[in-house]
């Protein structure tokens, strides 16, 4: 009796011991926590804990090489109960564009943050390919500024060259990006089936100062149980006018310090009366090009389209549209508005400004201005931006 007694008081001080929060004063202090949080769940709850463990340490953590990968895990968690630590993968899943919730089925497999964990049959990761093809799509298109993304798709493929089909994985894709051989970004991201879509590169995101002749050298990698394929995609192109221009300061911007060639307002923008000034019939073309401008500051959009008849605009509906048409102008800053090249018909004006878009972003522009006469009075018929 005395012997069963003793037993069980030592089952509850085992069970006593078992710690409720991550204990990351070292790597075997962090495992040994880890597994006695996992040993508290039931058996569902252990898959989705340890996918969400390697969701936050593959992707919420900035570190190079599993161990390092482990301390810095360490410092993010450490004191963390499993609902937070739930919160915080859905927090890393939503921020990096992860189909995964810790409330959803399992859906990577069997994930082990220490590794050590060799293939089997049923591993989802354990995939079987020849070859990684990469894809790059210039998307996000905008009439003044051109592409603004580029779209990045990785495909894994047999020995054909055909994708293969698979899904329930969780290969960890990298993207890197380098110009001049420095590299200026790196991303990842989930890889489940062979649907991925891929990477959404943002050119905002590219500092111009950094980026070379305008291209851009991409490699992704996605790493299966057996191997990681890699392929990289070398020249490019990117826009530039859609890059990340560096900072500047005001009082440097030669449109400050020449008031002639600065757009202002011409009318109030909230007034619902508001139609094109009052002004006679522009006596050139060079007059119709900063009428249109001076519209485009004031946000007087209707104002602005009546000054053009370019088909390639369309109704005024395109015209205006915030993503892909002149909505999405907050104001224009005109540097130079060159003389115009000028027939009995036609005409070919320069204008060097700079844009900002709602979301406060300015960017530098020269665009030609194509024009035609029209009973008399100058409209814009083409836009190119060089």
């Amino acid at each position: 009796m005395k012997q069963i007694l003793v037993l069980l008081l030592f089952s509850f001080l085992l069970i006593g011991c078992r710690k409720d929060k991550v204990d990351a004063t070292t790597t075997q202090t962090l495992q040994s926590s880890i597994n006695d949080m996992t040993a508290s769940l039931n058996t569902l709850k252990q898959v989705k804990f340890n996918e969400a463990l390697y969701i936050i340490k593959t992707f919420g953590v900035e570190a190079d090489g599993d161990i390092n990968e482990l301390k810095a895990l360490g410092k993010l968690i450490n004191g963390n109960k499993v609902p937070e630590i739930f919160s915080l993968a859905d927090q890393v899943a939503q921020k990096n564009g992860i189909d995964w919730s810790s409330t959803g089925p399992p859906s990577l497999g069997e994930m082990n943050i220490f590794g050590n964990v060799l293939a089997k049959e049923a591993d989802p990761n354990d995939i079987s390919a020849s070859s990684l093809n990469v894809v790059t799509t210039p998307i996000a298109v905008d009439s003044v500024l051109g592409p603004k993304s580029l779209q990045i798709v990785p495909r894994l493929l047999d020995a054909t060259g055909k994708p293969i089909a698979f899904t329930g994985a969780g290969l960890e894709a990298i993207l890197e990006v380098f110009s001049n051989g420095t590299k200026i970004l790196n991303a990842k991201n989930l890889m489940q089936d062979n649907n991925f879509k891929g990477f959404n590169l943002k050119f905002s995101a590219l500092p111009s100062q950094k980026i070379i002749d305008n291209k851009i050298d991409i490699t992704v990698s996605v790493k299966t149980t057996k191997k990681t394929f890699k392929m990289s995609k070398i020249g490019v192109t990117v826009n530039p006018k859609a890059l990340l221009m560096p900072v500047g300061n005001p009082a440097d911007n030669p449109a400050n310090q020449n008031p002639t060639t600065t757009v202002t307002p011409t009318e109030n923008p909230t007034d619902p009366q508001a139609t094109t000034p009052a002004v006679a019939p522009p006596a050139d073309p060079k007059a119709s090009v900063s009428k249109f401008l001076n519209n485009l500051n004031a946000q007087n959009l209707k104002g602005a389209y009546e000054t053009s008849d370019n088909p390639n605009w369309g109704s005024f509906d395109n015209f205006s549209n915030p993503t892909s048409g002149f909505g999405g102008v907050k104001n224009i800053t005109v540097k130079n508005i060159s003389a115009p090249k000028t027939t009995s018909n036609s005409s070919s004006v320069n204008a060097t400004y700079d844009v900002t878009d709602k979301n406060g972003k300015t960017t530098a522009l020269l665009v030609t201005f194509g024009l035609k006469n029209v009973n008399g009075e100058w409209k814009i018929s083409s836009y190119k931006i060089n």
